[in-house]
């Protein structure tokens, strides 16, 4: 028999990076189940909703503009009004459709109590929905007006 050198040979060394591909797979099935999940936890709440007659599908809100200008003239859907003609206009339209929005505009200059006269002869024609509508401040202007001193 013959007798010579062992010679060791050195095994594998350990690896110092890290295997990203198993993660990335791994990541890459939860954003598949995410997707497929996401729409059916968006209803989870199964209703069974009462049938009404007086529930119409795709009805949008009606509303209507009243304006009311510097001077004090109201205006129904940009038609200038008197105050008598007015009411009887809206009186017409809270018997037709009641649940009919006004939406108001009115100028800074007018007087609390004309704007008031207006929502009054609204309220008597049934119509209690009343936006108010404003506009935004200016860009650099302040928010609110100054108090007098």
């Amino acid at each position: 028999m013959a007798f010579g050198r062992l010679e060791r040979t050195t095994g594998p060394q350990p690896m110092s990076d890290i295997n990203m591909t198993p993660l990335v797979d791994v990541m890459l099935v939860l954003v598949v189940i995410f997707i497929l999940t996401a729409p059916l936890l968006a209803s989870s709440i199964r209703l069974d909703l009462p049938r009404s007659e007086g529930a119409t599908p795709g009805s949008a809100p009606q509303f209507v503009t009243l304006v009311v200008d510097a001077s004090g003239q109201a205006f129904l859907d940009d038609q200038p009004l008197s105050q008598s003609a007015l009411a009887e206009r809206l009186r017409r339209i809270g018997a037709e459709r009641p649940d009919t929005e006004i939406q108001l505009r009115a100028d800074a200059a007018v007087p609390y109590g004309r704007v008031v006269e207006v929502m009054g002869a609204a309220h008597l024609a049934g119509l209690q929905r009343i936006g108010f509508v404003a506009e935004p401040p200016a860009a650099g202007a302040p928010s609110a007006p100054a108090k007098a001193p």
